[in-house]
């Protein structure tokens, strides 16, 4: 419960903030990406807001032992870029290109009852549990490590 309240908050001021933005509006992000077209500058302000709050963010963290709720910052170290992180890029950015929705502002996008908005994310869970269970079923293949060498 200690965890559960504080990232509830979160995710509500993260919600509020994409209907706020209007960035639940498919048509608004596809403003954004057709740069042939009327072009719609709102998403490069709100990318700009997320980058300038994310640093802000990180700044801190360097400067604290952990963070307020939880054991440790929790920060990826992983720098390279493999086939996995490359296809899931790709899959995501035609996703976003073709419909205009993501998967944070299809969430809270559910509020105003659109049905392609359910249909979009009930996909988004079930593409999450076939991903789940095709991963699971695969045999892991031993790595080796630096300790090892």
């Amino acid at each position: 419960m200690r965890l559960t309240v504080p990232a509830l908050i979160a995710g509500t001021v993260f919600g509020a903030g994409l209907a706020l933005s209007d960035m639940v509006n498919p048509a608004r992000v596809l403003g954004f990406l057709d740069v042939v077209g009327p072009w719609d500058p709102t998403l490069a302000f709100v990318m700009g807001g997320a980058v300038l709050a994310s640093a802000i963010g990180y700044l801190f963290s360097r400067r604290l032992r952990a963070p307020l709720f939880g054991t440790s910052f929790v920060i990826p170290e992983n720098r390279q870029l493999d086939r996995q992180l490359i296809t899931g890029a790709a899959l995501f950015g035609i996703g976003w290109g073709l419909v205009g929705l993501c998967p944070g502002p299809a969430v809270a996008g559910l509020v105003y009852g659109i049905w392609q908005v359910w249909l979009f994310v009930g996909s988004m869970i079930v593409g999450m549990i076939l991903h789940r269970v095709i991963a699971d079923s695969r045999p892991t293949i031993p790595t080796r490590s630096h300790a090892d060498t």
